[in-house]
């Protein structure tokens, strides 16, 4: 069973940057593959960005592309997403998954969602 666990939420005014962690415990990191979600109010959960175990493979979601960036510490058993240039749609709770297979679908653990408010 593994645990996961987001921070690095907040507030920021629009063209601004945040970088969020999630941190794993209960099982072997560097054995999954890694993504974030965000569910804005009122919407479904979408998907945002993947890393597969080595952090060799990226998977962006066509509206974050070149703005977000997606890493992973296997030493610290961390993912991150680093987002530049935020604007007010990046608004959501955006969560933590971990999986067996890179790509939007299919993951098994999900952590509690860290909220992001962007500003104009």
């Amino acid at each position: 069973q593994v645990q996961l666990v987001e921070s690095g939420g907040g507030l920021v005014q629009a063209g601004g940057s945040l970088r969020l962690s999630c941190a794993a415990s209960g099982g072997t990191f560097s054995s999954y593959a890694m993504a974030w979600f965000r569910q804005a109010s009122g919407k479904a959960r979408e998907f945002v960005a993947a890393i597969n175990w080595s952090g060799l493979s990226t998977n962006i979601e066509d509206s974050v592309k070149g703005r977000f960036t997606i890493s992973r510490d296997n030493a610290k058993n961390t993912v991150y997403l680093q987002m530049n240039r935020l604007k007010p749609t990046d608004t959501a709770l955006y969560y933590c998954a971990a999986g067996r297979i890179l790509g939007p679908f299919g993951y098994d653990y999900w952590g509690q969602g860290t909220q992001v408010t962007v500003s104009s």
